[in-house]
């Protein structure tokens, strides 16, 4: 049964049972998924206006109510209800992990991570302290920043996104201590997504290497040493070839590229890189150079990542999927049928 036979359904009924209360809140459930938030919060507050409604269903009105103001990106409304439906409940997990997402949309980041310690939900509180860190840096409040990229490690040890910002702190540190962090963040951080780690840091020297023809090699080859451990992973070579690469240190860079298509002969990535560096090396004619180059810079905008759980197909890094809001279930697209 599609959205709107269902709405004819459950409108049938309620015409025939006004005191069918469940069936209003799922007409309304209906009705914002079709984006019809004006009929979904009609329906809420005709509900919670009953003078004799049961506590129960006067705390799941509200908190629905609530669900729609965010859907239609009425913060602040939003927020009262969902605080009254609190305010009734007590610490329902459910309405806590609303207000959590709420107050991280809206910047927040501190009552978030708060409410995601409440919930015991250590991953969702070591994020938002590190978005809170990120937002303390910007205002150059460097030491508030690391103290709560600290706490966010202590929270939760595996926060691929505390020990990322704790690289790129020591990026202006020697190439020993940089290594260091790394070599502690490794030890740590879930291995499907020991790229995340590379990954600013990439970026970080590309960026450099643009703006001022200049990026530490000695960094990259302080990182690239510590692949001694990882032998088997592809991922981790290529992003130190890539490093290498960015740092202009190109024939070191190809080698690394050409280990990890040994290790993984079809990584579509190496290849690309490798055929973009071996273009100069080749006689070709004008024409056919002109259409690689043009193969070549279109490959470049492939959605390099993916989600684990829905298979959400993304161009940057994300730490919860933007579709299904699973957390760290982020994927680099080893294949491109991915």
């Amino acid at each position: 049964m599609d959205t709107q036979a269902a709405i004819g359904e459950l409108s049938h009924v309620i015409k025939n049972n006004p005191d069918a209360v469940e069936t209003y809140l799922a007409l309304g459930n209906l009705y914002r998924s079709k984006g019809e938030i004006e009929r979904a919060v009609h329906i809420r507050n005709n509900l919670i206006a009953r003078p004799n409604l049961p506590q129960d269903v006067r705390i799941k009105a509200l908190y629905e109510l609530g669900r729609d103001f965010r859907r239609a990106g009425l913060m602040d409304r939003a927020m009262n209800a969902l605080e009254q439906a609190r305010h009734l409940s007590g610490d329902d997990p459910n309405i806590l992990w609303e207000l959590s997402r709420l107050c991280a949309e809206s910047g927040a980041f501190a009552r978030a991570a708060d409410l995601c310690g409440r919930l015991g939900h250590e991953q969702g509180q070591a994020h938002y302290l590190v978005r809170l860190a990120h937002d303390k840096k910007n205002d150059g409040e460097s030491s508030a920043a690391k103290r709560l990229l600290k706490k966010a490690v202590a929270v939760y040890p595996a926060s691929v996104e505390a020990w990322a910002e704790f690289l790129l702190n020591d990026l202006t540190s020697s190439s020993n201590k940089l290594a260091k962090t790394l070599s502690k963040a490794l030890s740590h951080v879930d291995t499907p997504l020991h790229f995340l780690l590379f990954e600013p840091l990439l970026q970080f020297g590309q960026k450099q290497s643009e703006r001022t023809g200049v990026c530490s090699p000695e960094q990259a080859r302080s990182l690239s040493a510590l692949l001694d451990d990882f032998p088997r992973d592809v991922l981790l070579h290529y992003y130190s070839a890539m490093l290498l690469l960015a740092c202009g240190q190109t024939q070191e860079g190809k080698l690394g590229l050409e280990k990890t298509l040994v290790l993984y002969p079809d990584f579509w990535a190496a290849r690309l890189e490798l055929l973009s560096h071996s273009m100069d090396e080749q006689t070709l004619s004008p024409t056919f150079e002109n259409h690689l180059h043009y193969l070549i810079g279109c490959a470049r905008y492939v959605k390099r990542f993916v989600c684990g759980v829905c298979g959400l197909k993304w161009d940057q890094t994300f730490f919860i999927c933007p579709k299904c809001n699973s957390w760290h279930s982020i994927r680099f697209r080893m294949h491109l049928n991915d």
